[in-house]
C-alpha cells in the first residue's frame, strides 16, 4: 500500500465534483486501501478520494476503530437517500483544512445508499459521528468543504490562515 498526498484548501481540486465509479475492480480496491492507510497515518476518521487528487465518488471512514484495530467502511458512489428532521452539531475538522475546527450542524440520522468494497449494493442508516462523517465526506465528492457551512467571515479567516501557513512553509 502507498500513502497518498492530501491536498489542502485553497487547492481548486477540492471544488471538483467527483465522477461516479463505473466498476469496482482491483484498481479501485487498491486505491481504497491506499486511502485507508493515508487516513490512519494522517490521522483522521474519513477521507474522500478527491482529497488525494482523485475525482472519483469514493470515500473511506472509520469512526469505531484505529490503525491498530481498524474497522473501515468503504463507500463507493454514496448518496444520501433520506435524512432525519433532527439535527446535531459536531465540532468538525478536516484533513484538507489542517488544525482548524468548527461546529457544523447536519441531520442527526441519514440513510445512505452505496456500493461496498466488493461491489455489493448497500443501504445503511447511520447516526451520531458516523452520520456526520459520512455527510462530511460526501460533501467533498460534491466539491463542498466543511468550512462552506460556516459564515463567510469565519471561512475567510480560516482560508487566509491556511494560505499564510503554506507561504511560510514555502519560504523554509
Amino acid at each position: 500500500m502507498a500513502k497518498l498526498n492530501i491536498i489542502h484548501v485553497p487547492d481548486p481540486m477540492l471544488r471538483t465534483i467527483s465522477d461516479p465509479v463505473e466498476e469496482v475492480n482491483d484498481a479501485v480496491r487498491r486505491t481504497l486501501d491506499d486511502m485507508v492507510e493515508t487516513m490512519y497515518a494522517a490521522p483522521g476518521i474519513g477521507l474522500a478520494a478527491i482529497q488525494v487528487g482523485i475525482p472519483r465518488r469514493m470515500l473511506v471512514i472509520d469512526t469505531e476503530g484505529d490503525e491498530t484495530s481498524p474497522k473501515p467502511k468503504f463507500l463507493i458512489n454514496p448518496e444520501v437517500v433520506w435524512e432525519s428532521d433532527d439535527y446535531s452539531v459536531y465540532n468538525e475538522g478536516c484533513l484538507s483544512v489542517p488544525e482548524h475546527y468548527a461546529e457544523v450542524e447536519r441531520p442527526a440520522t441519514v440513510r445512505i445508499r452505496y456500493v461496498d468494497y466488493n461491489g455489493k449494493q448497500v443501504e445503511e442508516e447511520m447516526d451520531g459521528l458516523m452520520a456526520t462523517c459520512a455527510q462530511h465526506e460526501i460533501d467533498h465528492l460534491n466539491g463542498v468543504v466543511f468550512i462552506d457551512h460556516l459564515s463567510k467571515l469565519k471561512r475567510n479567516m480560516i482560508v487566509k490562515k491556511l494560505m499564510k501557513a503554506s507561504k511560510d512553509v514555502e519560504i523554509l
